[in-house]
């Protein structure tokens, strides 16, 4: 079944933008595939002005959203899938929708998993990112090997 997820990001950014508000997307910056500036990512989140005037290109489809924002006067291409998304909601009064934050693909662990193993530095998901603690969870249940930080 498809996920109802990128139909409610389009719903209340589209009720957002029909009230005159400036919407906004909270991201967990390391789940896999969000394409984001680094240097603006807090905790392993990132907040993003999507308004109509401050985006270029926005498309909303069920596997990614994507748009061209400016940086610090640099234009940048953001990319995130609808999975990274933790809140949509209005800059003016909070006004919109969290969402709980989904675990890590399967095979995104895995791939983790097989670096470690190799000897090669794994880059890992910062222990603050939401997604993490559950993913984790449900590797340990299935009896598979835990992931750790490399530093």
């Amino acid at each position: 079944m498809i996920s109802n997820r990128p139909y409610l990001i389009r719903a209340i950014y589209d009720w957002i933008v029909d009230n005159g508000w400036t919407p906004h997307f909270q991201l967990d910056a390391n789940y896999p595939g969000v394409m984001v500036p680094r240097q603006f990512v807090q905790e392993g989140m990132i907040v993003l002005n999507a308004s109509p005037t401050a985006v270029l290109g926005l498309e909303m489809g069920n596997s990614a959203i994507g748009f061209s924002a400016r940086f610090q006067g640099e234009e940048q291409n953001i990319v995130f899938p609808p999975e990274a998304v933790l809140a949509v909601f209005a800059r003016e009064n909070g006004q919109g929708m969290p969402f709980p934050p989904e675990p890590y693909p399967e095979e995104f662990l895995q791939a983790e998993l097989d670096e470690a193993s190799s000897g090669l530095k794994a880059v890992t998901p910062s222990k603050t990112s939401p997604g993490v603690k559950k993913a984790r969870k449900d590797s340990k249940d299935k009896k598979r090997a835990n992931l750790s930080v490399v530093k």
